[in-house]
């Protein structure tokens, strides 16, 4: 079962302010409560559209932290598998694009690796994004978040464009070669994207920190 209550955060420099934030009680924790927080404002900025980032057991997570509780943080990383991703808007006329990189590799303080590439599906029928599946033809698969210890915290985005019809979308022969130092911004000015129909993210990191 999922409930919405006030909570403090208290930030590492002092400062505090409140937010919403679920709580899960339920399988296959009963008796216990954990507490989803919702992103600081800086950060809650990059979410729009409505895009829902969907983990069993976690729920949606857009626009929110991980929660180091029962253990998520490593299950989000090895177990859980790759999220459903739905788009409430989406028209089953249209093919979509979702995109999900990690703008903070190796470090959000030192991100010399941005962006690294997580998932890319391109051919998505506004049918599949409806129900939450990111149904069409894989460019990259889902490498889960796996943010490497003593890092912090990492961002990871997820960005949905309408697909032009005129396009054939692929990965160059160097593109295919790695998956960090990824080229966002000349991906999407090649293939003439435009602006994200919706994005969000959220944030998670090692589960040994």
């Amino acid at each position: 079962m999922m409930k919405c209550h006030m909570t403090i955060f208290f930030l590492s420099w002092g400062l505090c302010y409140c937010f919403m934030s679920n709580v899960f009680a339920g399988a296959p924790y009963e008796d216990d409560i954990c507490i989803q927080e919702s992103l600081i404002a800086s950060d809650a900025d990059f979410c729009s559209g409505g895009l829902k980032v969907i983990f069993p057991e976690l729920g949606d997570v857009a626009c929110s932290i991980i929660p180091f509780c029962h253990q998520y943080r490593e299950r989000i990383s090895h177990h859980l598998g790759k999220p459903k991703v739905q788009l409430p808007q989406a028209n089953k006329a249209k093919k979509y694009v979702l995109i999900m990189v990690d703008p903070d590799a190796p470090s959000r303080n030192s991100p010399t690796r941005k962006f690294w590439r997580h998932w890319l599906v391109t051919d998505i029928p506004g049918s599949s994004l409806l129900t939450g599946l990111a149904d069409g033809k894989t460019l990259s698969d889902y490498k889960p978040p796996t943010p490497p210890q003593g890092t912090g915290f990492h961002r990871y985005q997820f960005l949905v464009f309408e697909q032009p019809t005129d396009k054939i979308l692929q990965l160059s022969p160097e593109e295919e070669k790695s998956l960090g130092n990824w080229n966002l911004e000349g991906f999407i000015k090649k293939f003439s994207l435009g602006s994200p129909l919706a994005s969000t993210q959220f944030l998670t990191q090692n589960s040994n920190d």
